[in-house]
């Protein structure tokens, strides 16, 4: 196995110090023409690169943020990441993408990850829903901020969109098509975002004096096409069918429409659907799904801008404050919901 070559290793062909190397790496205007000529041709010679990670350490200040989303397999969080990266590079920095995948020990252990590699702070979707594992990462003092999430408190910033209102856009627009049974296929229970559109959910029903009882909840285990066409299965199953579906995302609305596809019912005329995310694969599905739009991208380059606010060291710069964010939904309509009735 072939040896890395290290600073010594330059030094010592060059015949110089390893201040020298240093210098010529990091302050070349301090060393001598002939000099700085002589040791960057050991560097090109033996094929040197310095470690980044052993500089930033030094530095006590990484060129790297971390990002830990709760489903890659959600384009939602690639528009989130696309934003985080945007700005990022923008601002001379790289970030490292993970997924807890929906678990909390996963993304206990990125976590722990990040804190190894001492990030320059994290964007984070919590998937804990106790809470215990940003409490324990708060310990290290790396700077994060919380995404598609609001902080609850005054420690950290975050950035989010009204989940509230956004359920009630969804089912307002239901109900004023005509529904008054409506089934809302959620997903896990410990998810903020999932009770918060459920209540906008609610709020919508009261609002048109309809009752809770309007409302018929598909709880699933997790937010993905599979979870969906499990709740689709179910739903063929109820005797006292509902006339429309609030999915809390996309990918459970897309299992949806192929379990009802899969057994002959036709979307809208027989059963209208409204997703969450607005998501690419939306407007291109088989039935264009009416959804709820979230501006993933801005929501990922503001949380971005804001962990950089937090961490650059700028002379005359005012203290940073920490903030809340909340971004405003979009319905945008489209044939999954249209039937006249």
């Amino acid at each position: 196995m072939a040896q890395s070559v290290g600073i010594k290793d330059v030094a010592r062909a060059a015949g110089v110090s390893v201040g020298t190397v240093s210098n010529v790496i990091n302050r070349p205007d301090t060393v001598a023409d002939e000099t700085r000529a002589r040791v960057q041709s050991a560097i090109d010679r033996l094929g040197y690169v310095r470690s980044e990670s052993a500089r930033q350490l030094r530095a006590g200040r990484s060129r790297i943020m971390g990002l830990l989303v709760l489903d890659m397999g959600n384009p939602f969080f690639v528009d989130v990441a696309r934003g985080a990266e945007r700005a990022a590079r923008d601002a001379g920095l790289g970030v490292m993408v993970c997924n807890s995948a929906q678990n909390a020990g996963e993304e206990a252990e990125y976590l722990s990850l990040f804190a190894e590699q001492r990030v320059r702070g994290v964007l984070l979707t919590p998937a804990d829903a106790t809470g215990r594992n940003i409490e324990t990462f708060r310990r290290h003092g790396i700077p994060f901020v919380l995404v598609d999430r609001v902080a609850e408190g005054v420690t950290e910033c975050s950035v989010s969109v009204d989940d509230v209102a956004g359920g009630a856009l969804a089912v307002r627009h239901l109900v004023d098509a005509g529904h008054r049974s409506i089934a809302y296929v959620s997903g896990p229970p410990g998810l903020n975002q999932v009770r918060d559109r459920r209540t906008g959910a609610l709020n919508a029903l009261a609002e048109a004096g309809l009752g809770e009882g309007a409302l018929r909840e598909l709880p699933t285990e997790r937010l993905d096409v599979a979870a969906g066409r499990d709740a689709g299965a179910r739903l063929l199953g109820l005797a006292d069918r509902p006339t429309a579906v609030f999915c809390a995302n996309d990918l459970l609305a897309l299992g949806l429409l192929q379990a009802m596809y899969a057994a002959g019912v036709v979307v809208p005329d027989d059963l209208a659907i409204v997703g969450y995310d607005d998501i690419e694969f939306a407007a291109a599905a088989a039935v264009p799904l009416t959804s709820v739009r979230q501006p993933a991208v801005t929501m990922g380059a503001m949380a971005a801008e804001l962990l950089l606010e937090e961490t650059e060291e700028r002379e005359g710069q005012a203290a940073h404050e920490h903030r809340r964010v909340v971004l405003q939904p979009e319905l945008v309509v489209r044939r999954s919901s249209l039937a006249a009735r």
